[in-house]
């Protein structure tokens, strides 16, 4: 699958005139086809897989496997009907022999055929559970199981899981019995190949699925629920077993990974067109926290907690790309933002925890839904910054090949940017002194205008006691007596006697 996505992840030929960082951008394209399956199944592929999801990918596995079987057994058969010609051939040309050599061919024989057999049934099925109760007590002395070899968190999850379990009565008893089995037989299987232990994994979700389907009648959406449990538990014990183990190359991947990140410290967004403005604070604090979260990846045990950093990570671009564009995200915005989160992040152990998603993940949620959506970009993210050359980045062989190995670096080309690979902290820090610098600025010119203002209500006080005092003095508020008699109503009446009775004053008695 490797080569297909690198063929879908192209830029557009719409242009061919000589590429320079002065030139017009074009953007990383990815054929969303090339992220399904390549049989044709709908559901989306894995280059680990060869391209196939995980359903595909064990048909053909265990087709190759059943084929290489039947030639095995078939090589055998005739290895073991040339060796029986031979000797039989060589027994007629011998001709008659002496009675006593007959007999000690004949006793040698038996002796053959009976370690034949005791060989066989050692190897036989009774002989297979001798062996293995012999195992179990020799392992009681020196080394303890598997469930002695707890952690906190182990303990934890152990207790986490039983009390979910007894909400399904029976079948709850019976999904905890074929997983303490499955954990004692993955304990005996330590010496396998991780493809074989992988497999054998495999196999247990798929018929621990399928019992709760046929026979337990569990709904489909509490099957899920089961399966996250079950692989929670079983994965948490199982993870310092099967995580980039010794017999394979994963941690010399993690190294070669590493290493081509940092030799490409000096890419920068413009480089990969990435649509996203860190000039932002809003986006600046998505990349951050996308960055944040791909690397929290090594710290998850869980082959599902790892997929939800990846897709928390992947959330975090979405939001950065739509408040920069003021518009959602589209494929062709995301690809190139992930590869750039990857290549500023620089995750630890980046291959070696893809492959153990690969291995030992729950098959359904790599093959559908969003975590195998997000899961699959980052894979051809990760093939795509193996294979990054001057091309992918719109530059010409030449400042390509001097970049890489470090003779110069395109900050110096633009000397007012921040290098890709400064320290974020450092970057923030400067973003922060600006603000800074900012806000005081605001803050003078603010109290330039509070002064400004108080000045003026100042002035427009003065102005109004300065025209009230003008008002006062040009027409004075003086209450000079009166020089005319008052008139007779207003005069004690003495004469009221001669008053009509109408008129006359009546006198109430209070």
């Amino acid at each position: 699958m490797l080569s297909s996505v690198m063929a879908a992840l192209h830029w557009p030929s719409h242009s061919r005139k000589k590429m320079s960082l002065k030139s017009e951008r074009r953007g990383i394209h990815v054929d969303q086809s090339e992220l399904l399956c390549k049989k044709g199944c709908g559901y989306y592929g894995n280059p680990a897989w060869q391209g196939f999801c995980s359903k595909c990918w064990r048909e053909e596995y265990q087709k190759a496997r059943q084929k290489q079987i039947q030639e095995d057994w078939e090589l055998a058969e005739r290895l073991q009907r040339e060796e029986e010609e031979a000797f039989a051939s060589s027994q007629s040309s011998q001709g008659a022999q002496s009675l006593t050599f007959s007999k000690f061919e004949e006793k040698k024989t038996n002796e053959k055929t009976r370690k034949v057999t005791t060989v066989k049934k050692f190897f036989s099925a009774s002989s297979r559970v001798g062996s293995k109760k012999a195992e179990i007590q020799e392992a009681k002395a020196p080394s303890p199981s598997i469930n002695r070899q707890t952690s906190i968190e182990t303990d934890r999850v152990s207790k986490e899981f039983i009390e979910f379990l007894k909400t399904f009565h029976k079948t709850g008893q019976e999904i905890y019995k074929q997983t303490k089995m499955f954990l004692e037989t993955m304990h005996y299987k330590r010496d396998l190949s991780i493809e074989e232990q992988s497999e054998c994994t495999q196999d247990f979700y798929q018929s621990v699925a399928e019992k709760m389907q046929t026979r337990g009648k569990v709904p489909p959406e509490k099957v899920e629920k089961i399966m996250d449990q079950i692989e929670k538990y079983i994965m948490t014990r199982l993870y310092k077993y099967v995580f980039c183990p010794e017999t394979t190359d994963d941690e010399k991947k993690d190294l070669a990974i590493q290493k081509r990140i940092r030799a490409l410290h000096w890419v920068t967004p413009q480089m990969l067109c990435v649509p996203v403005n860190e000039e932002i604070p809003e986006v600046s604090d998505m990349v951050v926290k996308a960055i944040t979260d791909i690397i929290e990846m090594d710290s998850k045990r869980v082959p599902r907690d790892k997929l939800a950093c990846i897709t928390r990570c992947s959330k975090h671009i979405f939001n950065a790309i739509k408040i920069t564009k003021n518009e959602p995200a589209s494929a062709d915005d995301f690809l190139p933002t992930l590869i750039y989160i990857v290549l500023k992040g620089n995750p630890p152990r980046l291959q070696s925890n893809i492959q153990y998603i690969t291995r030992f993940c729950n098959p359904s949620r790599l093959m559908t839904g969003e975590d195998g959506y997000y899961f699959t970009n980052l894979c051809c993210a990760v093939a795509f910054i193996e294979k990054l050359d001057a091309q992918s980045l719109n530059l010409s062989q030449e400042d390509f090949d001097r970049y890489m190995s470090g003779q110069t670096s395109p900050r110096k080309q633009e000397p007012e940017s921040w290098s890709p690979d400064a320290c974020l902290g450092v970057k923030q820090m400067y973003k922060n002194l600006d603000l800074l610098s900012q806000l005081n600025e605001r803050q003078e010119r603010i109290m330039s205008e509070a002064k400004k203002l108080e000045k003026d209500l100042i002035d427009w006080t003065d102005g109004i006691a300065k025209e009230v005092q003008d008002i006062v003095e040009k027409y004075p508020l003086e209450i000079k007596p009166a020089t005319q008699p008052l008139a007779a109503i207003d005069s004690e009446n003495v004469e009221n006697d001669k008053l009509p009775p109408p008129l006359q004053p009546q006198v109430y008695a209070g």
